[in-house]
């Protein structure tokens, strides 16, 4: 797409409109519904599904295709996610009021972390074009490993960027409201809600290596590696309401994310190649992840052990890492 920068311009001050928004509606600490998660879920959906339709009628189907594809793609891996922030929210104890707040000013975060690296991917892939092979191969490693491997279990707690905020900072033992930061006698300390958004920004960090270079398979235009990125974040929290106490039985999600990375990362090896339409993998990737999805839901819960149902709280909880 030829976009002049008018385009960048005026779809930033969209999305900080509707952070704005969104920021105002839910000003008090408070626990979502699923009802209103399920509400805020359809306007996420909708709008990006709309500003679809509006590259469709001033760019065409190509550019349009390429779009729904990445926001497809995008907003799967994004699924994934959800689990492990249900996993940090369980191991800090984070009330439910709160945990809205932290994925809030978390998605902030994420949006100026993505902006960074899909600029120098970008870049890189317009400057070197080897480059989108370095990209593929990494895919198909990293969607093996993710099939293949175990899952690695860490404690969030031991996060790198915890162990150094406690020993920058002192911390509060309880919490304070809403606040990340308060003043006591003069002196400013951290509380725990901050180092769980510390945490929440580090675990962004990583999935954005597995995202970036996933969406540059299906397009190489920054306005529509941007786009989808920010339309799939931003729906990210009312998703995570939405769908917390359902995403522990997406237990085949995984594959079905293995596939479509080892898919999008053997598209671009055959760059130049064999070229794959956009609409073709748009199907694949859309089927494979609503099959693994449903083929999860249908499966039977394994109840938990009495032994484990009576314990109480775990003092440290599992949470993945790529």
């Amino acid at each position: 797409m030829a976009t002049s920068i008018w385009f960048w311009v005026f779809f930033n001050l969209f999305v900080a409109a509707m952070l704005v928004v969104d920021l105002g509606v839910h000003r008090r600490s408070q626990a979502i519904s699923v009802r209103e998660a399920a509400i805020w879920s359809s306007i996420w959906v909708t709008l990006a599904l709309l500003f679809n339709a509006g590259i469709y009628h001033f760019e065409g189907t190509g550019p349009a295709l390429e779009f729904l594809t990445g926001y497809v793609i995008e907003k799967s891996l994004a699924i994934d996610n959800l689990f492990v922030f249900a996993v940090i929210f369980s191991y800090f104890s984070v009330p439910e009021r709160l945990q809205y707040r932290v994925l809030h000013y978390g998605v902030l975060g994420a949006l100026v972390m993505r902006g960074l690296f899909i600029g120098l991917g970008a870049y890189a892939v317009q400057r070197w074009h080897f480059v989108l092979y370095v990209f593929g191969a990494f895919l198909v490693i990293t969607g093996l490993r993710f099939a293949l491997r175990k899952e690695v279990i860490s404690e969030p707690g031991n996060n790198r960027v915890v162990r150094a905020v406690r020993r920058m900072m002192p911390l509060t033992e309880s919490w304070e409201g809403d606040r990340f930061l308060v003043r006591k006698n003069g002196q400013l300390f951290a509380t725990p809600l901050f180092l769980v958004l510390l945490v929440i920004e580090a675990t962004d960090l990583v999935f954005a290596v597995d995202s970036i270079p996933a969406i540059f398979a299906v397009t190489r235009d920054p306005y529509l590696v941007y786009t989808s990125n920010v339309f799939a974040i931003l729906g990210l929290r009312a998703m995570y309401f939405l769908l917390a106490h359902v995403v522990q039985r997406f237990v085949y999600l995984r594959f079905g994310l293995a596939f479509v990375l080892v898919f999008i990362g053997i598209k671009m090896l055959l760059d130049g190649v064999i070229e794959i339409p956009t609409v073709a993998s748009l199907v694949i990737v859309a089927t494979v992840i609503l099959m693994s999805i449903v083929l999860s839901l249908l499966r039977r819960p394994v109840p938990p052990s009495p032994a484990t149902h009576a314990e109480s709280p775990p003092q440290s909880s599992a949470t993945r890492s790529r």
